[in-house]
């Protein structure tokens, strides 16, 4: 079955969620945090046609996004350019670098997308990022074009390994499933495991993957 993303009434254009996340250019799991958090983003109302199938007006996205983008960079902060573009730095590095008071406020491009990750003992995932990597966030916040380094550096940037998976989607839709009942992440990686037939410990990796995928 072919999924609608768009649909007029009235000769007015609405979109569901998977048509908001084209829309803005974003993640399905970031279309379902602004839902789920309307009050602290401004995200419009949606509304439901007969089937209960949710819709938001095309015009509201557009107007929601633009005064979202616009408030994103009202924030942005002085960025240290300093040190090795090809080391890799922590979150914490990563937030200081940007000028953010704390990791929790690093951006979902970021967070999302590490260039490494390590996992601990504990069965939790440190994640890393190359400076010029951070560098080139800081670019394109401001809209510059930037290959990812800084002056007078070289080489490429390291693709995230999860970048474009399909499987992504199938994390993201059993963290929205397990958000909506009021469950927790226990037992997801099992579970998802079981639907994709992956190792549990690549489950594990997609669904960090498409938790961390959400605006901070």
């Amino acid at each position: 079955m072919t999924t609608v993303a768009r649909r007029t009434f009235s000769d007015r254009v609405a979109l569901d969620r998977d048509g908001v996340a084209t829309q803005t250019g974003v993640a399905r799991t970031t279309v379902i945090n602004w839902i789920q958090q309307r009050a602290r983003f401004g995200f419009p109302e949606g509304f439901t046609d007969d089937s209960g199938r949710e819709w938001f007006w095309a015009d509201d996205i557009d107007a929601f996004h633009a005064a979202h983008q616009a408030a994103k960079l009202a924030e942005l902060t002085e960025v240290d350019r300093g040190g090795d573009p090809n080391e890799l730095v922590t979150s914490g590095e990563a937030a200081r670098i940007l000028g953010y008071s704390s990791y929790r406020n690093l951006p979902v491009e970021l967070t999302g997308h590490p260039d490494h990750v390590e996992i601990l003992s504990d069965g939790r995932r440190r994640r890393f990022w190359y400076r010029r990597t951070v560098w080139a966030h800081a670019d394109a916040r401001r809209g510059r074009q930037s290959t990812g380094h800084a002056p007078r550096t070289t080489g490429p940037r390291k693709p995230h390994p999860y970048a474009d998976d399909p499987r992504l989607q199938a994390a993201a839709d059993l963290l929205a499933e397990a958000a909506a009942t009021g469950h927790g992440r226990r037992g997801l990686g099992a579970e998802l495991a079981r639907r994709l037939g992956v190792a549990e410990r690549t489950a594990q990796r997609l669904l960090t993957a498409a938790e961390a995928d959400q605006p901070s």
